[in-house]
């Protein structure tokens, strides 16, 4: 029987860790083995304890979760950090994933959907969907004000595997990647692996900021138009 996923949870507010603690533990196939309630505690607690998953609230006192995602990936790029939010108060989501996010959360999801959510950023994806993505865009365009240039980076990429990176930054998963382009599950792992060695990514998440910042695809939705 293979060990349960160990996850750290950081959160400010005990109520919601020891709630987290909890609906993780009552699972068969995970445990807690940390918890913090600062970004800087987190930083500690997950060296020290070395989970698969950490789950990250965004404001913290002190180091916020951004800056101690950031930090952690640094010193652990095996890191997957799920970044516990609420899209109406927070404003720096695209800062999240910049700093190496694996995916988000809203703090108010179903219980079930908190550990599949889990077991899937432990598997290596990332957890990003369309209703993130669609946010994700909007901060984009507020930060940046005005579409950029089309990276000559993407040069490296076919016109398939462009296509490909192109639904995967409007948040398609696996499954809908492979019904909407007519390819086997296999197929597009495979199609992402290649994104991800091409474009020194470490995670679907970097491939759709990666996706944005280098114009492929637009705040308005749409993909650029510009010369490659």
């Amino acid at each position: 029987m293979p060990e349960p996923l160990r996850v750290v949870i950081a959160d400010d507010q005990a109520l919601l860790r020891g709630s987290f603690r909890l609906l993780v533990d009552s699972e068969p196939d995970m445990t807690v083995v940390g918890e913090a309630a600062t970004g800087a505690e987190a930083v500690e607690v997950v060296q020290a304890a070395r989970p698969d998953v950490v789950l990250m609230d965004v404001r913290m006192p002190g180091m916020d979760g951004i800056a101690a995602t950031r930090l952690l990936t640094e010193r652990m790029p095996s890191a997957r950090v799920l970044i516990l939010t609420m899209f109406d108060l927070d404003a720096h989501v695209f800062d999240a994933l910049r700093a190496g996010a694996a995916g988000f959360l809203l703090k108010d999801t179903r219980p079930a959907d908190l550990c599949a959510a889990i077991r899937v950023v432990a598997s290596g994806e990332a957890l990003l969907a369309p209703a993130v993505t669609r946010r994700l865009i909007a901060e984009f365009a507020r930060t940046t004000g005005s579409r950029p240039a089309l990276s000559r980076e993407l040069d490296v990429l076919t016109p398939r595997e462009t296509e490909v990176l192109t639904l995967i930054a409007h948040g398609l998963s696996n499954t809908e990647l492979a019904e909407r382009l007519h390819l086997s599950l296999a197929t597009v792992k495979t199609y992402i692996g290649r994104l991800l060695a091409k474009l020194r990514a470490r995670d679907r998440a970097q491939l759709v900021v990666l996706a944005y910042e280098t114009g492929l695809v637009t705040a308005s939705g749409g993909r650029s138009a510009g010369p490659r």
